[in-house]
C-alpha cells in the first residue's frame, strides 16, 4: 500500500466519527481518496475531520450527519461522495456493536434490535452503495471474531456478526457481475468507544490477552490497515471473504467472562439462570 494509490477515488465510511471509523477514513484519505464520513453527531464528525486534516493536510474530507440505520441518511452520504468526482468507489460499513447479556435475560425486541444494528446497517450500506458504483468498487464490512467463535453471554452479537458474514458472501457473489467486491474484517478486542470499559478493567483485559498470541489488544489503526487492503487495488482478486485482524485470537478461544457478567447482573441472578429458577419458567 502506497500513498496516492486511491487518488481520484471517493469513499463513504459509516460510523466515521468513531475510533475505528475515523482511523479507516484517515488511512483512505492518506492514500488519496476523497472521503465522506457519516455519523449521527455533526460535532463529532467535524472533530474527526479536523483530526484527519491535521494528519494529512489537503485531504478531502466531507461530513454527512445521519443515522446508518436509515437508508435515506446513507443515500445522502453516498450521493455526496458521488458529487465529488461523479463516482463512488469504496464503502466501509462500521456501524454495529453489542453488549453482554445472558441468553435467558434476552427478550425478542432486544435481540432483534442487536441483529438490526449490525446486519441491517450493513445491508443498507451494501444495497444503496452498490447502486452508485458505476465503475465497480469495494465494499468492506466490519464483523468480529465473535462471528465464528462461540462467546457465552454474547449470543445476540455473535448471531448478528455471523449474519453479517453470510450477507457479505452472498452479496459478493451477486454483485460480481458489476465488478463490485464485498469483503469483511473480523477485529479482535480493539480499543474503540464501545470497548473502552474492557480495556480499563485490568482483570477483563488480562483474561482476553491470555487468548491473544500477539500479547496486546488491537488499535484502531490495526483494523484500518486491513480495511485499506480490502478497499484498494492490492486486493483486486479478493471477494467474499472475512479475515481476522486479531493478534492471533482465533488460534485460541474466547475468554471466560462469567465473573464480569456476575458483576453486571448480580451473582444470584446468574445462579438462578443456571439452575433454572426463573420467573417465566413453567413450574
Amino acid at each position: 500500500m502506497t500513498d496516492g494509490a486511491l487518488k481520484g477515488q471517493t469513499a463513504v465510511v459509516t460510523g466515521g466519527a468513531g475510533a475505528i471509523g475515523g482511523a479507516i477514513a484517515a488511512l483512505l484519505a492518506k492514500d488519496g481518496a476523497a472521503v465522506v464520513i457519516m455519523g449521527r453527531k455533526a460535532e463529532s464528525l467535524e472533530k474527526m475531520k479536523a483530526k484527519i486534516l491535521a494528519q494529512t493536510p489537503g485531504a478531502r474530507i466531507e461530513c454527512s450527519p445521519g443515522d446508518g440505520m436509515k437508508p435515506e441518511d446513507f443515500i445522502k452520504a453516498a450521493d455526496m461522495a458521488v458529487a465529488i468526482a461523479n463516482r463512488l468507489d469504496i464503502v466501509v460499513a462500521t456501524v454495529g456493536g453489542g453488549g453482554f447479556k445472558p441468553l435467558l435475560m434476552q427478550d425478542v425486541d432486544g435481540f432483534r434490535a442487536e441483529l438490526d444494528y449490525n446486519i441491517i446497517s450493513t445491508f443498507i450500506a451494501i444495497r444503496y452503495g452498490a447502486t452508485r458504483m458505476k465503475n465497480g468498487g469495494s465494499i468492506v464490512a466490519i464483523s468480529s471474531t465473535a462471528a465464528g467463535m462461540p462467546f457465552p453471554w454474547l449470543s445476540a452479537y455473535c448471531t448478528a456478526k455471523g449474519g453479517v458474514e453470510h450477507l457479505v458472501r452472498t452479496a459478493a457473489d451477486e454483485l460480481s457481475s458489476l465488478k463490485i467486491r464485498v469483503n469483511a474484517i473480523r477485529p479482535g478486542l480493539t480499543k474503540s468507544d464501545s470497548a473502552a470499559g474492557m480495556f480499563e478493567n485490568a482483570d477483563v483485559l488480562a483474561h482476553f490477552l491470555q487468548q491473544v498470541p500477539a500479547g496486546r489488544g488491537g488499535e484502531p489503526e490495526d483494523i484500518a490497515q486491513g480495511v485499506r487492503y480490502l478497499a484498494g487495488p492490492e486486493s483486486s482478486w479478493t471477494t467474499g471473504v472475512s479475515f481476522a485482524v486479531d493478534g492471533g485470537h482465533e488460534l485460541r478461544r474466547n475468554p471466560d467472562l462469567t465473573e464480569m457478567v456476575k458483576h453486571m447482573y448480580g451473582a444470584e441472578t446468574l445462579a438462578k439462570l443456571q439452575r433454572g429458577d426463573w420467573p417465566d419458567f413453567p413450574k
